[in-house]
């Protein structure tokens, strides 16, 4: 049941922190590009996620807080105003009441988010090099023991990971083959049907079009499916060797043990992001694969169009090479998707290498303060959308 207006105010104030000085209030170029990126994919969508909206928050603070001046002082007011109402008006009709409530509470939580982060970047900056400090401090005198246990923990982590590695190429194999040997036999149909029909051609091999379509869709929708909960298990996997590492250095750092959580929470962020992109990697390697093979299905459809008297002499040398265009799209994938196991236990494995060379006694500057900075972003968002949502029911 929907809230009074007053109430609704106060279940999301949480969310904001103290409020800007009259200078700060005014929506910068930049917070006022972050809302665009927001209501674009808010109103695009009626089931907000909350992965998309921190991915864009993320991206839009990483990128803008370079040196993106010269780039955001082209855009001018008036054509954000444009950009504002096309998206109010063009996105937001037909969606249900969450969806086109979420842009407008979207726009004060983004700009106060983009402040809120700018200020904190240098300040975090500064206390994970003194958290590390203190941390290094307390585990100097088991300097060796240290570095042998995340050595040994590191020598674990790859033996899990390497069935994992061969699993994921032999389902790539797999789906490769069988998306193969599902299309084969379509090709050879074909040329039967070129060999048999001498009238009617056309309305013989119309329903191949569609048919041949109709299996890429399939096939590759069928492979996605398969691929996609190897990278579940990765995330329980993650959870297991973090877990671990946090037992093997445990006596080692009991008078710090909240510093030394901060780190392994720091290091399972960034390793199970990385499970994340490879999954996103998995999936849009999938959908490159479709949309290679898709052209096949129209070219097939275009000559079909041409005159009755051309239609055979056209089909007839496309028919013959088709199978084998369309095995190499196959095999590009195949070549190309295959090894992505092996290079993400490989940088599995780099990240707790990087964790034993800051604890290490003369590690140099931390630089991953930006982690645990994205950290916070994903779980304010999570925590505002999930809000929202309270409200709208």
């Amino acid at each position: 049941r929907a809230q009074p207006a007053e109430q609704q105010q106060n279940s999301v104030a949480h969310f904001a922190w103290p409020v800007p000085e009259p200078k700060q209030r005014r929506m910068s170029l930049k917070a006022v590009t972050l809302a665009l990126a927001l209501l674009a994919i808010t109103g695009a969508h009626a089931d907000v996620s909350a992965q998309q909206v921190a991915d864009v928050v993320w991206n839009y603070f990483s990128q803008l807080t370079g040196n993106a001046k010269e780039t955001m002082e082209q855009i001018q007011q008036s054509e954000i105003s444009q950009q504002l109402n096309t998206l109010f008006q063009g996105h937001l009709q037909n969606v249900n009441s969450y969806a086109g409530d979420v842009p407008k509470k979207l726009i004060p939580f983004a700009t106060e988010l983009y402040a809120k982060l700018s200020q904190d970047s240098e300040t975090l900056k500064e206390q994970i090099r003194q958290e590390l400090e203190d941390l290094r401090l307390k585990l100097s005198p088991y300097a060796d023991e240290v570095h042998q246990q995340i050595s040994k923990n590191i020598q674990e982590l790859q033996l899990k990971l390497s069935p994992y590695a061969e699993e994921l190429r032999g389902q790539v194999n797999q789906n490769a083959d069988l998306l193969r040997k599902q299309l084969a036999p379509y090709t050879q149909e074909l040329r039967e049907k070129l060999q048999e029909n001498v009238d009617g051609l056309q309305a013989a091999l119309a329903p191949y079009a569609e048919q041949l379509q109709q299996k890429i869709d399939k096939n590759v929708a069928d492979m996605k499916e398969k691929l996609a909960p190897l990278a579940d298990e990765l995330q329980v996997k993650i959870d297991q060797n973090v877990e671990e590492l946090r037992k093997q250095l445990a006596p080692y750092a009991q008078e710090v043990q909240g510093k030394l959580n901060r780190q392994l929470e720091g290091l399972s962020f960034q390793m199970k992001k990385g499970a994340e992109e490879l999954q996103a990697k998995l999936s849009e390697s999938a959908e490159e694969l479709r949309l290679k093979l898709s052209p096949y299905a129209e070219e097939l459809k275009e000559k079909l169009r041409t005159d009755a008297e051309g239609l055979r002499q056209s089909l007839v040398p496309y028919v013959e090479g088709l199978s084998g265009q369309m095995d190499e799209k196959i095999e590009e994938f195949r070549q190309t998707v295959g090894p992505y196991g092996e290079a993400f236990k490989k940088q599995l494995v780099q990240k707790v290498e990087e964790m034993r060379q800051k604890l290490g006694p003369y590690a140099g500057e931390a630089e991953d303060h930006l982690s645990f900075l994205e950290k916070d972003v994903r779980d304010k968002v999570a925590s505002f959308l999930s809000t929202i949502k309270q409200i709208e029911n």
